[in-house]
């Protein structure tokens, strides 16, 4: 029963005791444990303040990229209609020139057509003269009276015309 009812020597004892261990403590553990914590309290709050700066950097990077993104899509865009564009002009451009080309191939087919035609037209009438002439000639070589001389000379001379 003796340890229900402790004495007072046990208990001045303890008390000495624990207040020597307090001392030592308080003077030789104590700042280093108190250092310590502040130290990681401090180490907690700047990896927080690091993770809260790195959140928004990322934040921030993130906004960039989709600023840039979108300006590249833009970008993108308008090259590609500047591009269609191009290709109009350069088609609408060859349609013209092509077209004109085309005209001119007519035009001068035109004129040589019409040139051909002409000097087709001027040999003919050469060629009728010239048997015109020698139909003249002919008539007038033979000096004929009898009307139906005339009539087989000329079929003659049509006949013969008919054979060139």
């Amino acid at each position: 029963m003796k340890l229900v009812q402790p004495e007072i020597g046990l208990i001045f004892w303890m008390c000495v005791t624990f207040l020597i261990v307090l001392f030592l403590l308080r003077k030789f553990a104590w700042k280093p444990i108190l250092k310590m914590i502040g130290e990681r309290e401090d180490s907690i709050t700047s990896s927080l303040v690091a993770a809260q700066k790195a959140r928004e950097e990322l934040a921030n990077l993130k906004a960039t990229s989709e600023e840039v993104m979108k300006a590249a899509h833009a970008e993108k865009d308008a090259l590609l209609r500047e591009a269609r564009d191009i290709k109009d002009k350069i088609i609408a451009e060859a349609k013209n020139t092509a077209q004109e080309e085309g005209r001119k191939i007519i035009n001068q087919a035109k004129e040589s057509i019409t040139s051909e035609k002409n000097a087709a037209l001027r040999q003919l009438k050469e060629q009728v003269v010239s048997m015109a002439i020698d139909a003249s000639s002919i008539i007038l070589k033979h000096q004929l009276t009898d009307p139906k001389q005339q009539e087989a000379l000329i079929e003659a001379y049509l006949n013969e015309v008919k054979a060139n």
